[in-house]
């Protein structure tokens, strides 16, 4: 509804009208609708004001244009409210028409509005009724002409007034003029300390029978306020000297907000003062007050509200030397300068319930969340909740709010680390994307969440044995299987080989079968029919060295270690023991130095002999026949041996036989001729061997199969690796027999380019080189791999390039160490020069190369 407010009406429009319309405003003028341009509004007297809920207000000047006034007396509005939703597709029209009576008028009536100054007087001699042919009419006053004053005055005739944005009118009792702000024709003046924008002109105007001049004035508060963190202090000059020219006296003062008066019981509950000094009228306002609002904003991308409130100070002055009374009007909306208030981030962390619980907050009502960016992207607040994240916004009783998040350690979105073996620590780093509406202005807010829980579960490892192998099951802990196995070897820990042993793996588990005769194992202890063997693993976090668990497990594995036969004959097993880690089988003797070992290794020696032989002894009890020689290292004096110590005394190992003196056996056997030597059967099975591209010429990485085609420019080195796979027999070679480039996948094309004829390199291409291979981690039979490399290039025929992709193919032979003849004598042992009928040309286009990952020989 319109209400009336001494010299202007306002109107408010209804929240769920206004918030998200685009609003324009007309005014009815009987059959015409005048759109109200932000120009022609502060010319005639219109100005609006919405705030962030969306309420907007309209003030119309009761002396402006489009209004009927009857008198000066009764007043009648009529508006037009145009609204547009989504673009213009959805309109809304809204006809406003208002009836207001307003009598109070004074000799001079200034209004300051927000965007507008108006002065107001009686003129001399008001309309009069005229007789014009017979009938009643009035004859109006009206405006010839008017010089503004400033520094130059300046002479407009009323229509350049109207061009030039200045608004002069007659109404039947008044002459009302009208000023925007900041006009070439107005000019600015120090007050008491208070800057003033003032709106001075001098107007002549026709009556009946003679020409009258007016002087008018309107001075208008540009400043005068001083801003605390609690209190808004506003100070108007208590005289004004472009507006008093002589004595005045003050009879009333008003305050009041958005034009309407307060009376003292309301400004006292507002918390509002109205003071005069000797210079000033003093308004001072508490900041947060209910009349006004406040208002977000991110400069640089940091949260700061504004407090906005409009004022209104009203003033009734009588000038003592004419009499006259001046009623002064100022409306003075006021903003306070930028309060930061950066955003809170509360922790609501329960690391047991192992999410992460966040409240970020206060912010005002005109704050929306859009997204949120975690560290594998950003996410609507929409994509949030529909992950399983809770997002929530909430609306406090003063229209601010929060918002919430919880969020899961257990998903991708946070990322964790483990300090320790048994701690995780969970991080959350994420970035909140705010929106300030209704403008659209974006700022984020970064907040980083930690939490710590010690919920790692280890791996678990246990084991059992049968009469051949140790059975080691492992169990995944929390972490899956994240670790590496050890396995101890020669008192040192290494990684275990999945060539040597037999590993079954699943989601839970892996299972590991590693025989008690295995170079890993070490034997503790033997007995006659059996011996004890122990075997260690280590589960180890190589990233931090971490120790996560460990297993000794040892068991007794049956072995005959002496066997006495009735021709006299004996064989014995001497084992190499943990406690004796220097011992070398291969120089165990009987006490006879000269019987040596007939096979050893570096665990054991197998010794077969006579028992009147090699130093053996005998000895009879009762029925019982006794023979014992024993097994040591014993010193050597040179030419001439002789038994004067052990040099491992800690090593000593009886053979003993046991014969019953009075016993018989009675064995019978048949001979049957040999047709032939004995000889082995040959084995058949399957050699892989793998041909890869390495990255570098240290080897170390190499390309993936999906890494194909590899993208070369021409002259790049390529750098070639053949590797015999799953076999750890140092007695085998691999030789490269033959390496040549096709032009398609299958090898048998033309045309082709030879690259290593008869394991040598092609002497038509001196841009092929073969690289040594010693042992490391990787390479543990240097003679198992061979490496060369090439530089890239493409076939051509006349300087055209026939296909922008090579195919390389290998034939490699595996050879036998012990018999090294004709090309398993080494790699390029007998080079040969190799013409080729098709000529190799460089281009300088870029090149694609294709490897099969893997080849079959």
């Amino acid at each position: 509804c319109l209400t009336l407010i001494n010299m202007t009406s306002w109107l408010t429009l209804d929240e769920a009208l206004a918030v998200g319309s685009q609003l324009e405003i007309a005014a009815i003028n009987g059959t015409d609708i005048i759109p109200l341009s932000p120009t022609l509004a502060a010319q005639c007297g219109y100005s609006m004001d919405s705030d962030p809920w969306g309420n907007t207000k309209v003030f119309v000047s009761l002396l402006g244009c489009y209004v009927d006034k009857q008198a000066d007396v009764t007043f009648n509005l009529g508006l037009r409210l145009q609204m547009y939703g989504d673009g213009l597709s959805k309109q809304v029209q809204h006809d406003v028409t208002e009836t207001c009576s307003y009598s109070r008028w004074a000799s001079r009536d200034i209004l300051c509005d927000r965007n507008y100054m108006e002065v107001s007087t009686l003129m001399v001699t008001p309309e009069v009724p005229v007789t014009i042919d017979g009938q009643k009419a009035v004859a109006p006053n009206s405006i010839w002409k008017m010089t503004f004053h400033t520094s130059d005055s300046k002479v407009m005739v009323l229509k350049d007034a109207h061009r030039a944005g200045y608004g002069a009118m007659t109404t039947p009792t008044r002459l009302v003029l009208r000023s925007p702000y900041n006009m070439p024709e107005t000019y600015s003046e120090e007050v008491a300390g208070v800057p003033m924008e003032v709106f001075s002109v001098s107007t002549y105007y026709k009556q009946v029978c003679r020409l009258a001049i007016l002087d008018l004035a309107a001075a208008c508060p540009t400043g005068g306020l001083v801003f605390t963190d609690e209190v808004i202090t506003w100070h108007v000059p208590r005289l004004i000297p472009p507006l008093i020219s002589s004595t005045v006296k003050i009879l009333e003062t008003h305050m009041g907000i958005d034009g309407q008066r307060l009376d003292k019981t309301m400004m006292a509950i507002r918390r509002y003062k109205l003071s005069i000094t000797e210079s000033h009228v003093v308004i001072e306002l508490p900041v947060g007050s209910p009349d006004g609002y406040y208002k977000s904003h991110a400069p640089d991308y940091a949260y700061h509200i504004t407090y906005t409130v409009e004022p209104m100070l009203e003033l009734l002055w009588r000038a003592e030397d004419t009499q006259a009374d001046t009623r002064y009007k100022v409306l003075f909306p006021i903003t306070t300068p930028l309060m930061p208030r950066p955003p809170h981030v509360i922790e609501n962390i329960v690391p047991e319930q192992k999410v992460f619980s966040v409240l970020l907050g206060t912010f005002l009502h005109d704050v929306e969340l859009h997204n949120i960016t975690f560290s594998t992207g950003v996410l609507t607040v929409a994509e949030c909740n529909a992950r399983g994240f809770d997002f929530q916004e909430h609306r406090f009783a003063n229209r601010s709010k929060t918002f919430s998040l919880r969020v899961p350690f257990s998903d991708e979105v946070v990322l964790k680390h483990n300090p320790d073996p048994l701690t995780t620590v969970y991080f959350l780093p994420l970035v909140f994307g705010l929106l300030i509406l209704p403008e659209q202005i974006p700022f984020p807010h970064p907040a980083e969440l930690e939490a710590s829980l010690e919920d790692v579960v280890l791996p678990t490892t246990t084991g059992f044995c049968d009469q051949d192998n140790f059975y080691i099951s492992v169990k995944y802990g929390s972490q899956g299987d994240n670790f590496q196995t050890m396995i101890l070897h020669a008192g040192s820990w290494r990684e275990l080989d999945t060539e040597l042993y037999s590993l079954t793996a699943n989601s839970t588990h892996v299972s590991i079968v590693v025989p008690y005769t295995a170079p890993d194992t070490v034997f503790e202890m033997v007995q006659s029919d059996s011996i004890r063997a122990r075997v260690d693993l280590l589960l180890l976090e190589t990233l931090n060295m971490w120790q996560l668990n460990d297993l000794s497990l040892s068991c007794f594995f049956p072995l005959t270690m002496t066997e006495c036969y009735s021709n006299g004959t004996v064989t014995a097993l001497a084992v190499k023991v943990e406690s004796v880690r220097n011992l070398n089988p291969e120089y165990l003797t009987l006490s006879d130095q000269s019987c040596k070992p007939v096979l050893s290794n570096e665990r054991f020696a197998f010794f077969s002999f006579n028992l009147n032989s090699c130093g053996t002894t005998r000895t009879f009890f009762d029925n019982v026949m006794v023979y014992e020689n024993e097994i040591a290292i014993h010193y050597s004096m040179g030419e001439h041996q002789s038994r004067k110590g052990l040099i491992n005394p800690a090593y000593r190992h009886t053979v003993s036989c046991y014969y019953l003196l009075n016993d018989t056996e009675a064995m019978a056997f048949h001979t049957r001729p040999r047709n032939s030597d004995p000889k082995a059967d040959p084995g058949v099975g399957q050699l892989a061997v793998q041909m890869r591209l390495a990255q570098e010429v240290s080897y170390d990485l190499f390309y993936q199969t999906a890494d194909y085609p590899v993208v070369k420019y021409l002259r790049q080195p390529l750098y070639f690796e053949v590797e015999l796979m799953r076999s750890t027999d140092p007695q085998i070679a691999l030789v490269l027999e033959n390496c040549w480039a096709t032009l398609h996948e299958d090898r048998t094309t033309l045309p082709s380019w030879d690259l290593i004829v008869n394991s040598c390199e092609n002497l038509d291409d001196r841009y092929i080189v073969f690289h040594p291979v010693v042992a490391d981690a990787r390479v543990h039979v240097p003679a198992h791999v061979k490496r060369f490399s090439v530089e890239m290039f493409t076939f051509t025929t006349d300087e055209t390039v026939l296909k922008e992709q090579i195919f390389v193919h290998c034939d490699a032979v595996l050879c036998d160490t012990t018999k090294p003849d004709g090309i398993c004598s080494g790699q390029c042992a007998s080079p040969l020069r190799n013409t080729k009928p098709l000529k190799q040309t460089v281009s300088k286009r870029g090149m694609f190369i294709t490897l099969p990952p893997q080849d079959q020989v």
